[in-house]
C-alpha cells in the first residue's frame, strides 16, 4: 500500500501533526494507514484531524479520468460544473476503450454480478449480521428475509447493449425522455419512485428498482394504515418481474421496515425478483471512488448503479441527476420530481457529496465513458 520508504519517512514525523501527513500523502487510504503508524508510534494528533483535513480538501476536487494516463485531480469552483452539459446528443459520442477500462478498473474493487446481492447458500435463518454503517449493532437473518434471498445472482451472465439509470431531480419534469428511457435495454430506478404519472418525462419501463428502507417512512408514511399498505402493494406489483434492490442490512433503523416489505411481497405473492446488496459492497464502491481521487462520502443511490452497471452495460445513460436547486437557465429545479421535499446538497451533515460526484460524471460525460442527460431529450415535444 505504501513504499518501505515512505514507512521510515513518517517515523521521522513523530510529533507532527497528522494533517501534515495529509499534505504529503494525498492519497485516502495511504493517508489512514500512515495515521495509525504516526498515531501507535507515538506521534501527536489523532486519525480524526486526519480524517477532517482530508474532508476540507477534497471539496475542491474534481476526478479527471482518461483513456491515455492515469487521473489526476483539477481544482474547480462549484459553480462551473453547472455549464456545458448539452441536452442534445448530437456532440456526443461513446467512448468504447475507455468504458473498458473503467469495467476493468472496477472489478478489481467488486463485480457486480456477485455484490448486487448475498445469495441464499451463504444465509440460513438465525445468523447473525452486522450493520455495514454500525457495526455494533446486528440483527438475525428472518425466515421470510432468507426465502427473498436468490439461489442465484439475478444479474448473472447478462450483458446489456444500453442501460438507463434513472435519478429522481425534478430537472426531468417537462424533458420528454420518457420514450427515450424506455427504449433503453434495461432500465434502472430509484427508490420506487413513481412512474405512471409521469411516464412523458420518466418513462414507464423497470427491469431494477431500488428502495432504501426509509422510502416506506417517507412516501409511504410507515404503512400505518391499510391504505397506506395498499398504496405500497399496487407500487409492488406494477414491478411484474423486476428486480428490486433492497439495501437491507445497511443502518439497524431500516430492520422492521425491510421485514415489511419482505412479508408483504410473500403474503400477496408479488411477483417480484428481491435482491439484498452484499455487506462489502458499499465500501468497496467508495474506495474505487476514492482511489480515483472523488473523495466522496457515503456514495448515493445513483452512483452506486452506475457503479454496479459498468460490469453489465455496454453504454450507460444517466438521467435526472442534477443535484442544484436552478437549471442552467436558473429555473427553479425540485429535489425529487414526484414531491417536495427540501434537500440541502452542500450541508456539512449530509451523507452524501452530491455536487463531487456530480463533477466526475460530467467528467466521465466529456470524455464519453457515460451519456449525461440534463435538459430535454431529443424529439421531445
Amino acid at each position: 500500500m505504501f513504499s518501505s520508504s515512505q514507512v521510515g519517512e513518517v517515523k521521522a514525523y513523530r510529533g507532527t501533526s497528522l494533517p501534515v501527513l495529509v499534505t504529503k500523502y494525498g492519497r485516502p487510504w495511504e493517508m489512514l494507514c500512515l495515521a495509525l503508524l504516526l498515531v501507535s508510534s507515538g506521534g501527536r494528533g489523532t486519525i480524526r484531524s486526519a480524517v477532517n483535513s482530508l474532508h476540507s480538501k477534497s471539496n475542491r476536487a474534481e476526478v479527471v479520468i482518461n483513456d491515455s494516463s492515469s487521473p489526476a485531480v483539477v481544482d474547480r469552483s462549484n459553480e462551473s460544473i453547472k455549464h456545458n452539459i448539452k441536452p442534445a446528443s448530437s456532440k456526443w459520442r461513446h467512448n468504447q476503450t475507455l468504458s473498458l477500462k473503467i469495467r476493468k478498473q472496477i472489478l478489481k474493487f467488486l463485480d457486480a454480478e456477485k455484490d448486487i446481492s448475498v445469495l441464499k447458500g451463504t444465509l440460513k435463518p438465525g445468523d447473525i449480521i452486522h450493520y455495514v454503517f454500525d457495526r455494533d449493532s446486528t440483527m438475525n437473518v428472518s425466515r421470510n428475509l432468507y426465502e427473498l434471498l436468490p439461489r442465484t445472482s439475478p444479474l448473472k451472465g447478462k450483458q446489456f447493449p444500453t442501460c438507463a439509470i434513472v435519478g429522481n431531480s425534478g430537472v426531468l419534469l417537462s424533458s420528454g425522455c420518457g420514450p427515450e428511457i424506455d427504449a433503453h435495454s434495461f432500465v434502472i430506478r430509484c427508490n420506487l419512485a413513481p412512474v405512471q404519472e409521469y411516464s412523458q418525462d420518466v418513462g414507464m419501463k423497470t427491469d431494477l428498482v431500488t428502495m432504501n428502507p426509509s422510502v416506506i417512512q417517507r412516501a409511504f408514511e410507515d404503512l400505518v394504515n391499510e391504505t397506506w399498505r395498499e398504496k405500497l402493494l399496487q407500487r409492488l406489483h406494477s414491478l411484474n418481474g423486476s428486480i428490486l434492490w433492497i439495501p437491507a442490512f445497511m443502518a439497524k433503523g431500516g430492520k422492521e421496515r425491510v421485514e415489511w416489505v419482505n412479508e408483504l411481497i410473500l403474503k400477496h405473492h408479488i411477483n417480484v425478483r428481491t435482491a439484498y446488496p452484499s455487506l462489502r459492497l458499499l465500501h468497496a464502491v467508495r474506495g474505487y471512488w476514492l482511489t480515483n481521487k472523488v473523495h466522496i462520502k457515503r456514495p448515493t443511490t445513483g452512483l452506486l448503479m452506475y457503479t454496479l452497471a459498468t460490469r453489465f452495460c455496454n453504454q450507460i445513460y444517466l438521467y435526472g441527476f442534477w443535484p442544484f436547486p436552478l437549471d442552467q437557465n436558473q429555473n427553479p429545479v425540485k429535489y425529487h420530481y414526484y414531491d417536495s421535499l427540501k434537500y440541502g446538497y452542500t450541508s456539512q451533515a449530509s451523507p452524501h457529496t452530491m455536487p463531487l460526484e456530480f463533477k466526475a460524471l460530467k467528467t466521465l460525460h466529456q470524455q464519453g465513458a457515460l451519456k449525461l442527460t440534463v435538459g430535454e431529450c431529443d424529439g421531445a415535444t
